[in-house]
């Protein structure tokens, strides 16, 4: 069995009522995928910057999760070839 490693850096830049987030994977130092997310507070409601970086930080793993799906999609489609009619 051999093992690997990923790794993710989650980036949070925010000000008063917008977080942004993003999510890097690398493997070995090279950048594989990158994710994005985004949340707002709308300025009536209490700052709590905590809730922002959580939905930002959630919204672009999920942002990677499915950008890793469509890379491997995308590779399993590429090696299966051509469809063959029938």
């Amino acid at each position: 069995m051999k093992t690997k490693q990923w790794t993710v850096t989650v980036t949070i830049d925010e000000d008063d009522t917008r977080t942004e987030a993003r999510a890097v994977m690398t493997d070995a130092g090279a950048p594989m995928a990158t994710g994005r997310g985004v949340a707002r507070r709308n300025p009536a409601d209490r700052s709590v910057p905590d809730i922002g970086d959580e939905l930002a930080a959630g919204r672009a793993l999920e942002d990677l999760a499915q950008r890793l799906h469509d890379m491997a999609s995308h590779d399993f489609a590429y090696l299966a070839g051509p469809a063959v009619a029938s």
